[in-house]
């Protein structure tokens, strides 16, 4: 009876949210059993029934969406080539490609089958980012002014199509607000790729 009342619990825990983390679910156990790693062989069983899925280390889900990541290293929001993409800025496809400011190993990762990325963001410019409606979620992406300045800030080469493109949607006013928090020698460099 126990058991089934705590999978019950975990469950619903779940529909509730598209991501759980470890220590929620240790919480719930923890009510009833001594035990302080009980919690860690209900979610092997979960996993190993195909119940729930491993997104990142102590965070689970029961959607197949890897976009569901980007909450498993708050603070964080989608950028790069991958907001280029999800904003029509440039034709090329890309690997979920996260931002965050936490103290975490950034580089390239393999979640749920499917490869992302993860750079690190330093907290003064963690801004520009809104939430978008991505199939059943909403989720953090950098907007478009953001999106440039990141592109530049991090040295990623921008095609001619993405230039082209920026400039036809984006915000002047705003690339310049935005570019008010950053060092002079970089927003020269920025605003040059404008000007062309």
């Amino acid at each position: 009876m126990g058991k089934n009342k705590h999978i019950a619990a975990i469950e619903s825990l779940f529909r509730r949210s598209p991501i759980v983390s470890s220590s929620s679910i240790k919480k719930i156990i923890k009510k009833d059993k001594k035990s302080s790693t009980y919690y860690k062989q209900v979610i092997r069983n979960l996993i190993a029934k195909d119940r729930i899925k491993k997104l990142a280390k102590g965070y689970y889900t029961i959607h197949n969406n890897i976009s569901l990541a980007v909450f498993c290293f708050k603070p964080a929001y989608f950028g790069l080539q991958d907001a280029l993409s999800f904003h029509d800025l440039w034709e090329q496809e890309s690997i979920p490609v996260i931002l965050t400011s936490r103290k975490i190993r950034p580089g390239a990762r393999t979640m749920m089958n499917s490869r992302i990325l993860i750079r690190r963001i330093d907290k003064k410019y963690f801004f520009g980012l809104e939430y978008k409606k991505e199939g059943d979620f909403f989720l953090p992406y950098s907007d478009i002014e953001k999106t440039f300045i990141d592109m530049v800030y991090f040295n990623e080469r921008l095609s001619q199509e993405a230039i082209i493109n920026i400039k036809k949607k984006a915000d002047r006013k705003k690339i310049n607000l935005y570019l008010k928090k950053y060092p002079k020698k970089f927003q020269k460099r920025a605003l040059s790729l404008l000007e062309n």
